[in-house]
């Protein structure tokens, strides 16, 4: 009788799927990410919502709000209702969230990319070129002193000196987090690199002759990637986060761009109005940064088996 044994991937789909919070944070995002990938083409390709007409005579409706009969023909919404109401200008509060949840979401995972990508790069010379030296320092020695001078430095306020001496731009924003969130990978990084590379898999690739880059990306890499994917899910929350606050404190993407942060940061002013205008936006950013966490967390779980829950 042959009985099939699970693959590494297969065996991780299971334990994820037995973890409530993360699989219920899993649904979050993924209602989330359709919601992004369908805004570009509802808000900017079919005009079904436009974010950016104003509509004086709507303004501070309240959700599930119809549209005025004075309008003109052409600004009449689509479908002739507000369903999460309007702004101080008119402006319809849920085409703003859906173009909103495409930039933020587009910051955030690019963020992340290049953070990511910075930190294995770093990392994996640390921990395979470690012992190589220049003068009177390695290259371990060097680059890990660099993280922790990074490390150093308040990364809000780092952010908010660099994006204060450059123009704002959602490109801006997505490289500006980017390379300033990187230590943490680097650290995880270094650290797989060093226990793998007394590993007999490493040993026997370097005995054998194989380029080194192809040891390092094609045999360590993969196998060093768990912890990095944790850390990469956590920190698309940490972008999303640090995006929303430079936009609230009028520092991140600027108008006619909508994103989550310069929705909530315009409706502070009428909390007591307009709650919606407030309330709407800050429940986004917490269920979206709670369900990163979610599964961040529901992943750490699966790959490591002394930390699953009873």
């Amino acid at each position: 009788m042959h009985v099939h044994s699970k693959t590494p991937l297969q065996e991780f789909w299971l334990l994820l799927k037995k973890d409530k919070l993360a699989m219920f944070g899993l649904v979050i995002l993924f209602l989330l990410l359709v919601a992004a990938i369908a805004s570009k083409g509802l808000t900017e390709w079919m005009i079904v919502f436009d974010p950016a007409t104003v509509r004086l005579l709507d303004k501070f409706l309240p959700p599930l709000s119809h549209a005025s009969e004075l309008l003109p023909a052409e600004d009449v919404p689509k479908f002739g209702i507000y369903l999460l109401g309007t702004d101080e200008l008119g402006r319809d509060v849920f085409a703003r969230m859906l173009q909103g949840s495409f930039v933020s979401l587009s910051i955030g995972f690019v963020a992340v990319g290049i953070s990511t990508f910075i930190g294995i790069l770093l990392g994996g010379l640390a921990g395979f070129y470690g012992n190589v030296r220049f003068g009177f320092i390695s290259v371990d020695t060097l680059i890990m002193r660099f993280t922790d001078v990074m490390l150093c430095f308040p990364t809000f306020f780092l952010i908010l000196t660099v994006v204060a001496l450059l123009p704002p731009s959602i490109y801006n924003i997505m490289i500006i987090i980017g390379i300033t969130s990187w230590m943490g990978t680097t650290r995880f990084v270094r650290a797989e690199f060093l226990a793998l590379r007394e590993q007999d898999f490493v040993v026997a690739a370097k005995a054998v002759g194989l380029p080194e880059w192809r040891i390092i990306f094609l045999h360590m890499v993969p196998n060093a990637i768990a912890p990095v994917l944790i850390s990469a899910v956590i920190g698309v929350a940490s972008a999303i986060l640090t995006e929303s606050a430079l936009s609230f404190l009028g520092f991140g993407v600027q108008p006619p761009y909508a994103t989550w942060g310069n929705i909530l940061a315009d409706g502070k002013n009428f909390i007591f109005d307009a709650p919606w205008l407030f309330f709407i936006p800050g429940f986004a950013i917490l269920a979206i940064v709670l369900a990163f966490n979610l599964v961040g967390e529901g992943m750490r779980e699966a790959m490591n088996p002394k930390l699953r829950r009873r």
